[in-house]
């Protein structure tokens, strides 16, 4: 397992001649699409190299299929990962989601709220210039308490703050200082005082939680004139609708008023939520940082990695917004089909084990999530590379213009040079003012990634300059060139510092590799998102004290360990949001296994009869359970045949009785009687059909559809002609069962993750009742997978209690069907990045992607009769053809 594409198929190629020469077989499943026979053959290696995402969206998609044959996976046994850290840790906060259309998934009107938050982001930046204004010139006066000048910076900072006005001004000797005095006022007593910074604003933003929210001012300046002032108000449901119960209208009009309401709530609903994604796409997402804009499509940037995530999105409507704020199509709304985190998926393997250089620093969180020792292996060859102290300059102009500087000089001695970059931008600036001077260099970045093996093999060369993002941060082996090792080898320069201490090494490790020399020194500014955030503020007060002027630089072991302790309470954070998340997943991790156990049941057939006895007992369990002791006999009756459809023998004597576990156990047996009459009743039609095809198509025909119905629901059941008739009709039988079984379970489950996903929102308010949410949310999660399972057994036997061959297919012909994959052509996948750990509020950071592979698909072919207008629609929705999929044939 391997952190990208490029490690993948370089090391299955590198390590293949010895591994093949040792008698074992090797593939990499990053060379083959997704759900193909290639990919298969892959997984059926001795040894399978591949990325860590998509080994988890294997195992989803493989938990998806209707057949036994479209699975790649087998068991898991054995992983070996490389990178482990990366794998295992950075990527462990981001979900793997399998999603796919939503019901008017495409309404979300993005384009037409979309000026009104692009006004509301223009007047906000001139309340925060005014803020600026009102506190350089308090400030200026000696007036900088936090009820003064403090005040309106702390505006300012709540207001925009990655306003490069702000930043600057707050580089200046004393600023930071007074501004986190004015923040440590406004935040004590639970930000008892911040609506007074709050009241001129539109919108206040949390940098360091990523969240951003719509103030009441802003809230009004959005809602236009001549509009409901209730515009983006959502009313208070629960006294709405106790007052229509108290209203003296007629029970139509009750119903009538309820629905509208219910219709009013829903609309208001979207409407803020795509106020409130647009708002975050305008002010926490900049373009060239966390995501570029190529080919006319939004592409996420990685993080970690620095590499496009390539066809991943956004969720819960945040791509769309940025899509919108871009100007490019946007793209129609999604809903999740599967779901794991990377944490459950890799728990699975029995044996489990990683490499990295990197691991050390996070040996407890290995011990606690995985079980796994960490062990430090000394270097094959003593290290003699040269790390140097960070250098700490006040601005960003005067780093930049440090960094050139070395970068001329190192280059001038003759030493190759990479230059690391956190961000697309930062890489392409460094390259314009290199341009500027004339140097030379290659650039590796998200945009240019194709060109990275052939920027990598040049990078170690004499005096060449390579400026890359965290793309060759890991993983990456740089060769030296003839005459380096003598001139001092290859010479690292960071320009910031990660938020990550890990991925600062890996950096510095790219470096004096084998016994090489080499050199790393990373350059740090006060306007480093970092030290804004975390880190500067002891570091600015003491070059204040120490008189250091524009243009000076600082450099300490002091400083630097400073920087180190404000990574780390970044990386604490992140271990709690990972905790947090895990514990989340936990939950569903235990209803996925059981679902994904039940499906796999029915997909191989193995247990599928024992899995439909205990569905049987489960819903006459539930009959009884809940009539048992009432004098509701009808109502008992009625469900009976509604449920598996028969006249049960019980009197309304032994239904008051309340004897459970008896009457549990007569009802069961009269449903099974009944289930076994009505599938030879079905075998007996059907058979004489099957005797027909195969007399007067013979050989031609292998597989055929079956239409069966309960009067609601339509199924087609394909099944083996020549199996079915061996064996009279059981077959089709037993591909009844499962196809049904199945078809459920995947509907079921779909609406189940959907309401989880609202359950995870919703709990989150439980900690304004002084409740923990996770609590809330393990106790209600039970309460909905018990309701879905017993839907789903309720589904499933109600059909097959009543399940026929639809009048006018008896002893009509048959349609012809050929065994074609599950479709997954409407299927994306996203990695869903915090989500899941919503008590540190709702960060999206999914990312989904269209998949290539099925883009032609091998479809049934349709022999026989012509579906009539009124008939069931084959489709199985329950609609007549000309109401469903014969509409656009009309």
């Amino acid at each position: 397992v391997t952190v990208n594409d490029y490690l993948a198929k370089r090391d299955s190629e590198w390590n293949g001649t010895l591994f093949e020469w040792l008698g074992l077989t090797v593939d990499c499943i990053d060379k083959h699409q997704p759900h193909s026979d290639a990919r298969r053959k892959a997984y059926q290696a001795d040894i399978t190299y591949g990325t860590n995402n998509e080994f988890g969206f294997d195992y989803l998609r493989d938990n998806m299929v209707h057949s036994p044959d479209e699975m790649v996976q087998r068991k898991h046994h054995f992983a070996m990962v490389d990178e482990v850290d990366s794998v295992l840790i950075d990527d462990a906060r981001t979900p793997l989601i399998i999603s796919g259309p939503v019901a008017k998934g495409d309404d979300q009107q993005y384009h037409i709220h979309k000026p009104r938050i692009q006004q509301l982001v223009e007047v906000q930046k001139q309340i925060v210039s005014k803020s600026l204004l009102d506190a350089k010139k308090l400030i200026a006066e000696g007036k900088d308490g936090p009820q003064e000048g403090g005040l309106h910076l702390m505006r300012a900072y709540r207001g925009l703050p990655k306003n490069s006005a702000l930043i600057k001004y707050l580089s200046e000797p004393g600023i930071k200082v007074k501004l986190q005095r004015a923040e440590n006022y406004y935040l004590a007593e639970q930000q008892k005082q911040m609506p007074v910074v709050d009241e001129e604003l539109f919108f206040h933003i949390d940098e360091k939680n990523n969240q951003v929210e719509l103030t009441d001012k802003g809230l009004h300046y959005i809602t236009k004139s001549g509009e409901d002032p209730n515009f983006f108000v959502l009313p208070d449901l629960s006294i709405e609708l106790a007052e229509i119960e108290k209203s003296t209208i007629s029970v139509d009009e009750k119903i009538n008023q309820k629905e509208n309401l219910l219709q009013v709530y829903s609309q208001k609903a979207d409407r803020i939520h795509t106020i409130q994604q647009l708002l975050k796409a305008f002010t926490l997402f900049e373009k060239d940082v966390e995501y570029v804009v190529m080919e006319g499509l939004v592409k996420i940037v990685d993080e970690q990695t620095g590499r496009i995530m390539e066809g991943r999105r956004y969720s819960d409507g945040l791509h769309q917004a940025i899509e919108a704020k871009e100007n490019v199509k946007i793209e129609a709304a999604t809903q999740t089909y599967a779901t794991v985190t990377l944490q459950n998926y890799f728990r699975m393997y029995h044996k489990l084990a990683g490499m990295t250089g990197t691991a050390e620093t996070e040996a407890a969180e290995f011990w606690n999530i995985y079980k796994l020792d960490v062990v430090s292996i000394p270097t094959n060859l003593s290290l003699i590379r040269k790390d140097q102290e960070d250098l700490v300059y006040k601005t960003k102009r005067e780093k930049f213009k440090a960094v050139i500087d070395e970068v001329e000089q190192l280059r001038n001695a003759g030493r190759p040079i990479l230059v690391g970059t956190t961000s697309v931008e930062v890489s392409e600036l460094l390259s314009r003012m290199l341009q500027q001077k004339k140097i030379p260099h290659n650039v590796l970045n998200a945009k240019q990634h194709a060109r990275e093996a052939q920027v990598v093999a040049e990078a170690g060369l004499a005096g060449n300059v390579t400026i890359a993002t965290n793309m060759a941060g890991r993983g990456t082996d740089i060769k030296l060139g003839p005459g380096v090792k003598e001139a001092g080898g290859l010479a690292i320069i960071g320009t910031e510092r990660h938020e990550s201490r890990r991925v600062d090494r890996q950096l510095r490790g790219r470096a004096g590799r084998q016994g090489d020399p080499g050199s790393s020194q990373f350059y740090v500014s006060l306007e480093d998102d970092l030290m804004r955030m975390f880190g500067s503020d002891r570091i600015a007060s003491l070059m204040d004290r120490m008189g250091y002027k524009e243009g000076e630089v600082i450099q300490h072991s002091m400083i630097t360990k400073s920087i180190e302790r404000a990574q780390k309470k970044v990386e604490e954070n992140n271990f709690g949001i990972r905790k947090r998340l895990l514990e989340y997943d936990d939950v569903m991790n235990k209803q996925r296994s059981v679902v994904y156990g039940k499906r796999q049941h029915a997909l191989f057939g193995e247990r599928l009869a024992l899995d439909l006895d205990n569905s049987f007992y489960a819903v006459a369990s539930n009959l009884v359970q809940q009539y048992a002791g009432t004098s509701d006999f009808d109502g008992f009756s009625l469900n009976v045949i509604m449920q598996l459809g028969i006249n049960t023998s019980i009197t309304s004597t032994e239904l008051e009785k309340s004897d459970l576990g008896s009457l549990s156990e007569k009802l069961y047996q009269e449903a099974i009687q009944h289930y076994h009459f009505r599938k030879q009743s079905i075998a007996k039609q059907a058979l004489p059909v099957f005797q027909n095809v195969k007399l007067t198509q013979g050989s031609n025909v292998v597989n055929v559809f079956v239409p069966l119905t309960d009067g609601k629901k339509t199924i087609n059941v394909l099944t083996n002609l020549d199996k079915t008739i061996q064996s009279k009709g059981a077959e089709l039988l037993s591909s009844l069962e499962k196809s049904i079984t199945l078809s459920i379970i995947d509907d079921s489950w779909k609406e189940h993750l959907r309401a989880m996903d609202d359950l995870k929102q919703s709990v989150q308010t439980a900690v304004y009742e002084q409740k923990d949410p996770l609590v809330i949310y393990k106790q209600s999660a039970f309460e909905l997978f018990s309701n879905m399972d017993a839907e789903v057994n309720k589904d499933i036997v109600s059909f097959l209690c009543h399940a026929a061959l639809p009048a006018e297919n008896n002893g009509g012909s048959l349609r012809e069907g050929r065994e074609s994959k599950t479709d997954m052509s409407k299927m994306r996948e996203r990695k869903d990045e915090f989500s899941s750990a919503p008590a540190h509020g709702p960060i999206e950071g999914g990312n989904e992607y269209h998949d290539p592979s099925q883009s032609v698909k091998s479809e049934p072919v349709k022999v026989g009769p012509k579906v009539g207008r009124n008939d069931p629609c084959p489709c199985g929705s329950g609609k007549k053809y000309k109401a469903c999929h014969g509409k656009d044939q009309e």
